[in-house]
């Protein structure tokens, strides 16, 4: 079944129906297609490693509005055209509620892994002090790399359109434009622009667009002076063999924040970030805060290019 756009009225409906169900119009017979074996479909690379290990026990249903994306990587059984949204909504009216609170026990009863806290200023200590000042509150935007992955590890969302991401698309400069129009769109509400040093050079001359209109966006910078997810790869795969990744030549980002007349601060341990994160919302004006953190400091877990997604590298 896929959902088509009825030819008198547009609105959607399936192509096995007889006529459209909202205005009557009838419709010519599709053909119907003969059986066919599980095909192999996309799947994202990120999230099928390795297809062939790929939920080996399980039936997979792919949705997906662009039919292009059907029979690529992964076998499936069967698929559905349209769009997700409204196909999920429709299978959940047919589908039973569960709750699994078994499972859940069982996941919750792990402990959580102890995190680093010592005199040098973590990932996971700027996410958590931004967490605890703003009451998790805050909307937070992100460029693309290690701090993508750490605000989604560490800072705790808890409503829809508080991360705003490009998820997997690798959109380095991102961050930037997307955190001024939440800013826009939700005034009264905090929102950090969380960035690396690589990610902010791409966009960083839109800091004149933040200033010129007064919009409060506090962008943060998690300065490790490299490319941070390329150099963990390098790192972790490829031997240590490092290549066109350091990045230890400026800019100055306070005194370049101060150029386009901005306030801008520097944080190398936990207390100085709180303190600067605290003036910078209280500010209610454009803010820039650059973090120096580790050169190598890693995002974990994490699983190699073509393995399987149960061989994850831990440390």
């Amino acid at each position: 079944m896929a959902l088509i756009s009825c030819p008198e009225c547009g609105k959607q409906i399936s192509d096995q129906a007889p006529a459209c169900i909202h205005c009557g119009y009838p419709l010519p017979k599709q053909p119907t297609a003969p059986a066919a074996p599980p095909s192999p479909d996309r799947f994202s690379d990120r999230v099928a490693t390795d297809p062939a290990t790929f939920a080996p026990n399980a039936k997979i249903v792919h949705i997906d509005i662009d039919r292009a994306e059907i029979d690529k990587n992964v076998l499936t059984h069967h698929h559905i055209i349209g769009d997700a949204r409204r196909v999920l909504e429709l299978l959940n009216e047919k589908l039973p509620q569960h709750d699994y609170p078994e499972w859940k026990a069982w996941v919750f009863s792990h402990p959580e892994v102890p995190l680093k806290k010592d005199d040098v200023l973590h990932p996971h200590e700027i996410l958590e002090t931004i967490q605890a000042v703003t009451g998790g509150d805050a909307i937070v935007a992100t460029d693309v790399g290690q701090h993508q992955m750490w605000c989604a590890q560490y800072y705790h969302f808890s409503r829809p359109g508080q991360f705003i991401t490009s998820g997997g698309f690798g959109t380095m400069g991102f961050g930037l434009g997307a955190a001024m129009g939440a800013a826009v769109g939700n005034p009264g509400k905090v929102v950090v622009h969380c960035t690396g040093d690589g990610c902010f050079r791409m966009n960083c001359h839109e800091l004149c667009t933040a200033e010129h209109y007064n919009i409060p966006v506090i962008t943060v910078i998690f300065n490790n002076r490299t490319l941070g997810m390329v150099r963990q790869w390098q790192n972790l795969i490829y031997q240590k063999r490092f290549s066109q990744t350091d990045l230890d030549r400026g800019p100055d980002f306070v005194k370049l924040a101060e150029a386009y007349g901005i306030q801008g601060e520097r944080a190398a341990t936990q207390p100085e970030f709180e303190a600067a994160f605290r003036r910078a919302v209280a500010a209610g004006r454009p803010y820039l805060i650059e973090c120096a953190i580790d050169k190598d400091a890693m995002v974990h877990p994490m699983v190699s290019a073509g393995a399987p997604v149960t061989d994850f590298i831990l440390d």
